[in-house]
């Protein structure tokens, strides 16, 4: 196999303090070498290698990894947002206005709508992501956009309970028992992680702990939805039954911030929801100094926070969540490799997969110092460029979308 060099690097951010200084391992004058798909080197600049992208006084940080996003989706609510921006609070009920849209439209349409928002996160410099399912919420539509996940990720995850779809009104236990069943069968096949959405509006403790319980036992791992809308029983679910993660954390009780100290189990964070949402921001400082181990991710959904851009998100972390540059940085990508229980990714170190991303700056601190600035000069998965900006010149070693 030939060799890939992404030489001249001004600084090089590979997340292993092994490698370089502080938390980030960060190498100056640096180059990374890739082949056959994974990092096999990290050398100072003017290393040897088949191919050479000259990233000429760039910084170069390990790919971003988005672990928590709802990609699989027809329809818009522009017209809800614009009314919340107006006053009107948020509510988890408008999710059946996305699963009437979602089961209306195509198998065609959906895989298009789609590959064009994983492209979109691309170019933001989201090398890996999770995609969750649950705007079906019947057996044939959950399998159907678990498979559609599947033609873009290995971190599917089934969320037949989303909500409480229109048909079931009034008979959440009844819904909850074809989640166990019927729908969980034709859709564990296709995914790695079953979620719940723990919450007021959605699903109680208990409706929450039977799905995550089956879903074990069908072999999936457990992620949850919590502690989004108020305080709530999500949070202490989820580290009693050992969940990756735990997403939103909005409303946090000392007892949930002891609890994700002392555990396993990932806060993720999901600041551009609050943003769109006008709910507070979690306090991320309260998490991180009682050693929890954070993770930020976009949320990327038609609802509460239609964005593919974790710059953003590592804006509002810094700025309104009190987490340094580093812990955000560090979030975006160690912590969410970490969210999906993978090593494989999140981090710039031999062995690990070659997913890089360029920066048109020379340090990180320019993601939040120059907000809204498009700052990806190129994306790399598995050691391949797969998205370059054309001002930024890499020669045939370029596959531009």
């Amino acid at each position: 196999m030939s060799t890939l060099a992404i030489d001249n690097v001004s600084l090089l951010v590979t997340n292993d303090p092994s490698l370089g200084d502080g938390p980030l391992g960060l190498v100056r004058d640096a180059a990374v070498v890739f082949e056959d798909g994974a990092v096999v080197a990290i050398e100072r600049a003017g290393a040897v290698a088949d191919e050479a992208i000259d990233a000429a006084g760039r910084c170069v940080i390990p790919g971003f990894v988005d672990s928590h996003t709802h990609l699989v989706f027809a329809g818009d609510r522009s017209d809800e947002f614009a009314a919340r921006m107006a006053g009107r609070p948020y509510e988890a009920g408008g999710i059946n206005v996305t699963v009437a849209a979602t089961r209306a439209a195509s198998t065609d349409e959906l895989r298009g709508l789609e590959a064009a928002r994983r492209y979109e996160a691309l170019r933001a410099g989201i090398t890996h992501l999770e995609i969750k399912s649950g705007y079906a919420l019947d057996v044939d539509g959950e399998r159907r956009l678990c498979e559609l996940a599947a033609e873009f990720t290995d971190d599917v995850t089934f969320l037949g309970a989303h909500v409480v779809p229109p048909e079931y009104a009034g008979r959440p236990d009844e819904y909850v028992g074809l989640v166990c069943g019927e729908m969980l069968a034709a859709c564990a096949p296709h995914a790695r992680w079953i979620d719940v959405f723990c919450e007021r509006g959605a699903f109680d403790a208990d409706q929450s702990r039977a799905v995550l319980s089956a879903g074990r036992g069908a072999g999936l791992g457990l992620r949850v939805h919590g502690n989004q809308l108020g305080p709530g029983p999500g949070v202490a679910l989820a580290v009693e039954l050992g969940a990756a993660s735990v997403d939103h954390c909005t409303y946090l009780a000392d007892t949930d911030i002891e609890a994700l100290s002392g555990s396993d189990t990932v806060a993720t964070l999901l600041p551009a929801t609050d943003f769109s949402t006008r709910q507070p921001y979690p306090d991320a400082r309260r998490l991180l100094d009682a050693g929890a181990t954070v993770a930020l991710a976009t949320n990327c959904n038609p609802g509460s926070s239609y964005t593919t851009s974790m710059s953003f998100c590592i804006a509002l972390a810094v700025r309104d969540m009190r987490m340094t540059i580093e812990e955000a940085l560090l979030a975006a990508t160690l912590g969410g490799a970490r969210a999906l229980r993978r090593g494989d990714i999140g981090r710039l170190a031999p062995g690990a997969r070659g997913d890089a991303v360029i920066l048109a700056a020379p340090s990180p601190t320019h993601l939040v110092y120059r907000p809204g600035v498009p700052l990806i000069a190129g994306t790399l998965v598995g050691g391949e460029v797969v998205w370059a900006d054309p001002e930024l010149e890499m020669g045939d070693t370029v596959r531009r979308g």
